[in-house]
């Protein structure tokens, strides 16, 4: 039902004509619609439309999606707004992967970009407005062709009726009419008790291909005239080429180009036996790179020394020192978490083919508008020369918002002058990902005789995540994208910042400067520092003497959707019951991406070797209106089991200044026997709009490492949380 469209091919179908089409406009001052039906493509190019539909005369609607699809449900999401203000038969829609293009971009991001869980609350509106414009203006036709009023006609499942005589038209029978009138640009909207697919569970679009086998994704990319190339890359950080024998690489059988890039040395064959086998035959010798004794310990030891050196101050609010000089109890706690891979199912992978005027690249991406803008900067084009085909995503994750494997495509095509496919392997894919970012924190903070936070004073050493998306945002040494959870980046509509109400805040910030390079992963900082916040506001909860539940309602009075999410997972899975010895109950909760989820883990540990089973975890989550609730809770449901993957296992492990994992059987993950009940409750609310492919990833690992502490009174402050660890903090303290 999903598939991809070129450019070409979009505006060839809907200038052609034939049906109504709807164009929907981002402006400064609000949305505009257009019926682009009987235009040119210049004069539709310039209203900039987000998002189209088209109706044809054989009553099929076509739906042109810019988002990338990764699993998510966009595919399905999207259009199930647009088919229900227009009242369409979704028998009848289909819905096309859109191209790279000034119209698709999103408002919140001012990017076509698949990021920040922002698709669906991006596109919600305007895409309610083109539907119901649509639904008006078939309406208006037939009235027109029955000539009657426009009162006594009602639309309905791809038909217009007429309420009195019985009558009725297909949308393929009106849309030609239609398209000749104008399109209103405040179109009444439905009323929420008139939807009939928003709100409600719908079949996921991409699924039908994917089952068999017939989904597109970038791996299984096939152009004619295509040659591969693979590159040799660099062992270890800033490591440069000694040598490599160029002359033997090309002798071998098929290989046509050796092409040294910045990125490494790249070998084009006319197969990949040929590219491997040429890369092998390169016999690079790399000299030892910028830190060859860089290895976990001393990452860790790295960031423990930089919490001692001054950083700069992000937040000040209050009088810090007073706050916490007044205060009755104090506690004081030092966290870190490791740098984590993203393990995407499909490794990356990129098509492109430089020509004089145009350079085409077939990806699975999640950052159309960034492609445009590197390939521009490499191939000397405009941006609108450069062709995005975007494929199915085997995982984003946030991995594939980064154009690198996309600009290694672009750099070889341009250099040899042929089509050219570059592979990554399993192993390149973990030795040069861009991580979750390592961090460390310390914090302290004070309480009054009542329990009440009188001040909080947090240091931060992290590494910059905008460094190479956009270091112009780093402002005085502060990258507020790796705060985030802890303060939100200035005017970002997220609410990814501290929830907690407290009068004294002191929130400091260094960046560290370690060469290991970082990237967003799925909800970017927000899980790391939300499980700093939520384990340590169960240590101030146990030092003030009170339920963790209690506390945290207490100090969240101003959040009403907090609250609400709280008590509901309180509520569901039971919390204040007694547990059965050897078992703990822990709860966490956080906001992001304008969502706000609770979770509740039910744990149990055997003392006497450390090893744990999360048994089960109650999810309550607050995004506003929800237009498709299946994937919703599949969303929650993988984001708990990717958050518990990193709690149980997941650390990437370093040695000799580069990356030492090199595949899945060296990085484990969570296995099926490991998932646990997950009971998912939506919170009926008409607040704004959430997103939802990352809120759930957050609340997980705190909720595990409270429980863990209620079962056995070991404090863990540090992932993944290994038996062993489970083991050192019992016998901690026992001692």
């Amino acid at each position: 039902m999903s598939t991809p469209i070129s450019r070409r091919e979009f505006l060839k179908g809907s200038l052609a004509a034939t049906g109504l089409t709807i164009a929907v406009s981002v402006t400064p001052f609000g949305y505009r619609l257009l019926n682009a039906s009987e235009g040119k493509e210049a004069a539709i190019s310039s209203f900039r439309p987000n998002a189209w539909f088209e109706i044809t005369p054989d009553d099929i609607v076509t739906i042109t999606v810019g988002n990338s699809e990764m699993g998510q449900g966009v595919h399905t999401a999207l259009p199930m707004i647009v088919a229900d203000e227009l009242e369409a038969d979704w028998k009848r829609v289909k819905v096309h992967q859109g191209p790279a293009r000034k119209e698709y971009i999103n408002s919140i991001l001012h990017l076509q970009l698949t990021v920040a869980s922002a698709s669906v609350r991006g596109f919600y509106e305007p895409l309610r407005k083109a539907g119901a414009a649509g639904r008006s203006m078939l309406t208006k036709a037939a009235a027109l062709t029955w000539n009657v009023s426009e009162n006594e006609c009602v639309a309905f499942n791809g038909t217009v009726k007429h309420k009195k005589s019985g009558r009725s038209l297909t949308y393929g029978q009106l849309c030609l009419k239609a398209a000749k009138l104008p399109v209103p640009e405040d179109p009444l909207l439905k009323k929420e008790s008139q939807f009939r697919y928003i709100g409600k569970a719908m079949s996921r679009v991409d699924i039908p291909e994917k089952v068999s086998g017939k989904a597109v994704y970038g791996l299984d990319t096939m152009v004619p005239d295509m040659h591969y190339a693979v590159l040799a890359r660099p062992p270890a950080y800033g490591a440069k080429p000694i040598s490599f024998d160029q002359k033997a690489a090309g002798q071998v059988k098929g290989v046509l180009n050796v092409v040294p890039t910045p990125r490494g040395i790249a070998v084009c064959a006319r197969s990949l036996d040929d590219a491997l086998k040429g890369r092998g035959a390169l016999n690079v010798k790399w000299d030892r790179g910028t830190h060859p004794q860089m290895d976990n310990a001393s990452i860790e030891k790295t960031f423990m020394e930089d919490l001692d050196k001054p950083g700069s101050t992000v937040i000040s609010k209050g009088d810090i020192k007073k706050g916490l000089g007044a205060a009755k109890k104090k506690i004081t706690a030092t966290y870190f978490l490791p740098y984590v891979a993203h393990a995407t199912m499909e490794p990356m992978n990129c098509t492109a083919y430089v020509q004089k005027d145009r350079c085409d690249v077939w990806a699975p991406t999640q950052g159309q508008t960034v492609i445009q803008f590197v390939g521009s900067q490499i191939t000397g084009l405009p941006p609108d020369k450069i062709h995005v085909h975007t494929t199915y995503l085997g995982c984003g994750l946030g991995r594939r918002a980064a154009p690198d494997f996309v600009v290694d495509a672009v750099i070889v095509s341009k250099a040899v002058g042929k089509l050219v496919k570059v592979f990554w392997t399993r192993e390149e894919d973990f030795k040069h990902d861009a991580f979750r970012a390592a961090t460390c924190h310390r914090i302290e903070a004070g309480m009054d005789g009542r329990g009440s936070l009188t001040g909080w004073s947090h240091k931060v050493v992290c590494p910059s995540i905008l460094k190479d998306i956009d270091p112009k945002a780093i402002q005085n040494g502060i990258d507020f994208m790796s705060l985030w959870g802890v303060a939100d980046f200035p005017g970002s509509p997220h609410d990814n910042r501290m929830m907690y109400e407290i009068s004294n805040y002191y929130l400091e910030f260094l960046m560290s400067q370690l060469p290991i390079p970082v990237a967003p992963w799925r909800s970017v900082q927000n899980a790391p520092n939300a499980f700093v916040i939520e384990s340590f506001v169960d240590e101030l909860a146990e030092k003030a003497g009170k339920d963790p539940l209690e506390f945290r309602l207490q100090h969240l009075k101003n959040s009403k959707r907090s609250q609400r999410v709280l008590k509901l997972a309180a509520e569901k899975a039971g919390w204040g019951k007694p547990v059965p010895k050897g078992q703990g109950r822990g709860i966490a909760q956080h906001a992001c991406f304008g969502t706000y989820v609770a979770q509740i883990a039910d744990v149990s540990v055997d003392e006497n070797d450390g090893t744990y089973k999360v048994n089960k975890v109650v999810v309550a989550v607050d995004c506003g209106p929800v237009v498709n609730p299946g994937p919703l809770r599949a969303q929650i449901e993988g984001s708990v089991n990717m958050a518990l993957s990193t709690v149980l296992k997941e650390e990437v492990r370093f040695s000799n200044g580069g990356v030492e994992t090199a595949n899945i059987e060296d990085y484990d993950i969570i296995r099926m026997s490991e998932v646990p009940e997950i009971e998912v409750h939506i919170v009926k609310s008409k607040d704004k709009m959430g997103g939802i492919g990352e809120p759930g990833v957050p609340p997980l690992a705190p909720a595990v490492a409270n429980a863990i502490y209620n079962a056995t009174g070991a404090r863990i402050r540090r992932l993944p949380i290994t038996p062993e660890s489970v083991l050192e903090a019992i016998q901690k303290k026992k001692a």
